[in-house]
């Protein structure tokens, strides 16, 4: 009997050290260079698609050009420089940062305090950010009055409605620009702009929602028939939906015009007209934005409300686990459809917005790069977070137009794909994440539950050596 324990505990001994082996990383594997290796790969890329273009007999002449020349080098700088910072400065600026707000805990802390205590505090600063945000246009030039409405503004508005499919309910949806195009080619039609004219003409404030309808119909249309499809499989479905509407209004030349679109009749500016008050918005972009800032100002009141009621609540189980939510009792047939509703009755006001302001839409103005980009600006604010989606529209548009004047138009998509790739390499979780989104994805890094945080793949939480 003790032979064999005395054996049994050899066979230990001489199995610890090739146990530790197995669990040993190789220094390849271990997270820091694996990060090393993302971002060289990355500014490899980046250089060569930034660099010399290729020529006609001769394929490799922009390769030569570019892995010879001096870009190649300044773009690893760059990445190589990221990567070293982050990787070796962060921990001790941490560390810095850490003790800085032990030693000002005191007057910070009142300030928080006093802040989370007063409601009247915190209405007093959201004042004072809506009092910018409505002087904002008159401190800029011109130009960047246009780039506010027709770019930034309608950007955030599509990015507040695909928030709530993506970032609550958890469904990918690659063609959320549809429903952009369903409540322009609405304003156009109901404004007598189209080759079919309507039984009567509207205002466009009238139009708003009879737009906002035509686009929640069309998101339960498209919610019906995938409710049993989740990742991959619902996102091609939405990008064949996106492809449709496309398709119809390149196609139905009879009712939208085709490429041609609203050309030569015009969709109508909007207006209004009171008796006693008379005016209509023209060729100024700053009463658009206002306009813009009027409709978000109560399209983020509203879904702020709605994340924290028992239909948000409802969204949020779904996209954490779905079979755990319909085992819970909660109607996920019913909530993900009005996720889709919902989601894309912004897409409606935005759509409208835009064809009046732009007063000529066709079917080339709703390609699916830009529901590409609406997710990209998702994804990189922070999905799940209302300010964060809301910041990272603004920053990602504001970006490519701050460098028009030193980067390539055709180039400019690649720097900011190279931004992205950056973010998430070391900020997954977003510009500003919601807290539960920042909450489970530094959970899963520490291996407390499993999934990736990011709403797809949670099952069941598990500790340590308990994980099956």
């Amino acid at each position: 009997m003790s032979a064999t324990t005395v054996s049994g505990k050899g066979n230990n001994r001489k199995g610890a050290p090739s146990a530790a082996r197995l669990r040993r990383v190789a220094w390849y594997d271990q997270p820091r260079w694996r990060r090393l290796t993302a971002m060289v790969v990355t500014a490899v890329v980046v250089a060569n698609v930034t660099g010399e273009q290729g020529v006609r007999g001769d394929l490799f002449a922009a390769l030569e050009a570019n892995f010879t020349g001096t870009a190649i080098w300044l773009w690893l700088a760059v990445f190589v420089g990221i990567w070293a910072v982050r990787e070796f400065l962060h921990a001790p600026a941490a560390r810095l940062t850490a003790t800085v707000k032990e030693q000002v805990t005191g007057p910070t802390g009142k300030v928080s305090g006093a802040f989370r205590a007063d409601r009247r505090l915190r209405w007093a600063g959201l004042g004072a950010l809506l009092v910018f945000l409505v002087v904002l246009p008159l401190m800029v030039q011109t130009y960047w009055q246009q780039v506010l409405v027709d770019q930034i503004g309608i950007y955030i508005l599509l990015a507040i409605g695909l928030n709530v499919v993506i970032g609550w309910a958890g469904m990918l949806d690659l063609g959320f620009i549809a429903f952009f195009a369903i409540g322009a080619y609405s304003a156009a039609y109901w404004t007598g702009a189209l080759p079919a004219k309507p039984p009567f003409e509207l205002n466009n404030f009238l139009v708003i929602p009879l737009a906002v309808v035509t686009c929640l119909i069309a998101g339960v249309l498209l919610g019906a028939p995938t409710l049993r499809l989740r990742g991959d499989y619902l996102a091609i479905v939405t990008l064949g939906f996106h492809e449709i509407v496309y398709l119809m209004a390149r196609n139905w030349t009879e009712f939208t015009g085709g490429t041609r679109g609203t050309s030569p009749d015009r969709v109508d500016n909007f207006s209004i007209d009171l008796g006693f008050l008379s005016y209509e918005w023209g060729l100024d972009p700053v009463p658009y934005y206002w306009l813009q800032l009027g409709f978000a100002v109560v399209i983020v009141f509203l879904f702020l409300r709605l994340e924290h009621s028992r239909v948000g609540r409802s969204w949020t189980a779904i996209r954490e686990d779905e079979v755990a939510a319909a085992a819970t009792g909660v109607d996920t047939v019913r909530f993900k459809l009005l996720a889709f509703a919902i989601g894309a009755s912004t897409s409606g006001v935005a759509g409208v917005i835009y064809a009046s302001k732009q007063g000529f839409i066709n079917s080339e103005m709703f390609i699916v790069l830009l529901s590409v980009l609406v997710l990209s600006y998702v994804i990189f604010g922070g999905m799940g977070s209302i300010p964060g989606v809301m910041a990272g529209a603004a920053l990602l548009v504001w970006l490519p137009e701050q460098l028009r004047d030193v980067v390539d138009p055709a180039d400019r998509y690649m720097y900011l794909g190279a931004v992205l790739v950056v973010m998430m390499i070391y900020r997954p979780q977003g510009l500003l994440p919601s807290r539960r989104r920042q909450r489970e994805l530094r959970l899963a890094e520490q291996g407390t539950v499993e999934g990736n945080g990011l709403g797809s793949g949670a099952g069941t939480g598990s500790t340590g050596g308990e994980k099956a």
